[in-house]
């Protein structure tokens, strides 16, 4: 999924284990030469890993608090909702700030 601000894709993490993995510039170089690829193994390490099951938690949670839309919906609906024009703007202004900062 990629998100609408940043452009930047949200794919989970494929984390392989202890699988040897073959590099393509090994591979070249052993078919230029006539010889078979050796490739060493890859380990994928603990924080790695940790980072992956993290990462696959994120995906997993909702992308709307629907406990907070409900919550504001029954707030507009009573009458208890109030708009904050200043804090939107300030928010709106610092958005806009780190866009300009994220294109340099």
């Amino acid at each position: 999924m990629t998100t609408k601000i940043t452009g930047y894709q949200n794919r989970p993490v494929q984390v392989g284990g202890d699988k040897a993995v073959a590099r393509t510039r090994d591979e070249a170089k052993s078919s230029a030469a006539g010889s078979a690829a050796q490739s060493s193994p890859v380990r994928i390490t603990d924080q790695a890993r940790q980072l992956a099951a993290l990462e696959q938690a994120l995906q997993e949670l909702p992308v709307v608090n629907e406990a907070k839309v409900a919550e504001i919906r029954l707030a507009i609906e009573e009458g208890r909702y109030e708009v904050a024009p200043e804090r939107i703007a300030e928010k709106l202004l610092r958005l806009d700030q780190e866009l300009r900062s994220a294109e340099k």
